[in-house]
């Protein structure tokens, strides 16, 4: 099962900072990273900056496209106000297809604020507690969403890949 993990940092850099920490827990097997992305939001901005950091290891699963949506959604929206409500609906709806929801956008777009940072990472097979211990160390505070198999088999088929995929 894949799960999609929102790591918010408490300083625009804490996300930076931690990617060596994640990198780590990758290589001791704690976690296998399908694909990730970093939000950071300097105060003073009206919208966070954000990368894609693919597998950490090589091309991402998922690629700029679902994590454009993806930001979109959750940091772009509250800029446009109503003037594109159908739109969003329609976004949201397609999300919550594979997995994330409103409720799980919600959660994102009030805790990522200015003067924060986040990792967005797409894994398989983490050990969750042997993961979340050392992010407890960095300030981080910990947001999930779990897909099933077949969540995540629409979301890679939206996306183009199909779930025959080897990871990392």
């Amino acid at each position: 099962m894949a799960t999609l993990t929102v790591w918010r940092f408490p300083t625009v850099d804490g996300a930076d900072n931690a990617l060596d920490l994640l990198q780590r827990l990758q290589k001791q097997q704690l976690i296998s990273i399908t694909d990730a992305a970093r939000v950071s939001w300097p105060d003073g901005r009206k919208k966070p900056k954000t990368k894609e950091l693919g597998s950490l290891a090589g091309a991402g699963a998922l690629g700029g496209t679902f994590w454009g949506l993806l930001f979109g959604l959750i940091f772009l929206v509250p800029l446009l106000g109503a003037a594109v409500g159908a739109a969003i609906g329609a976004l949201t709806g397609s999300l919550r297809h594979v997995g994330i929801d409103e409720e799980f956008v919600d959660t994102v777009r009030t805790q990522v604020t200015p003067g924060t940072s986040a990792l967005f990472v797409m894994s398989d097979n983490a050990v969750l507690d042997r993961v979340a211990e050392p992010f407890k160390e960095t300030g981080a505070s910990l947001l999930t969403t779990n897909l099933s198999d077949e969540e995540e088999a629409r979301l890679r088929a939206a996306f183009g890949e199909s779930p025959e995929h080897e990871q990392l």
